[in-house]
């Protein structure tokens, strides 16, 4: 389950990725469609300064404000590579 971090009630465009910066501001670019790719840097939409916990996946949610859900770390376990003993 995610928690509300921060109320920034931003504004969405379609053909736009909404995201959560490395600084903690809310920043979007320009979704790439089909064959064509996404040009141009992202722009910062919002300045809002979260203080990101380690563990934590930061996301843009549908009412534009800044959510958090714990990520989930699992999976299958890789298996140790034996080593051959050399004669």
């Amino acid at each position: 389950m995610a928690k509300k971090v921060a109320k920034v009630g931003v504004d969405k465009e379609d053909g736009y990725l909404y995201f959560v910066d490395k600084k903690g501001d809310v920043s979007r670019v320009k979704m790439a469609r089909g064959r064509k790719k996404a040009r141009g840097k992202p722009k910062k939409v919002a300045k809002v300064g979260v203080k990101k916990e380690k563990g934590y996946l930061y996301f843009v949610d549908k009412k534009g404000d800044i959510s958090a859900a714990k990520m989930v770390r699992g999976g299958k376990k890789k298996k140790k590579k034996r080593r051959k003993k050399r004669k």
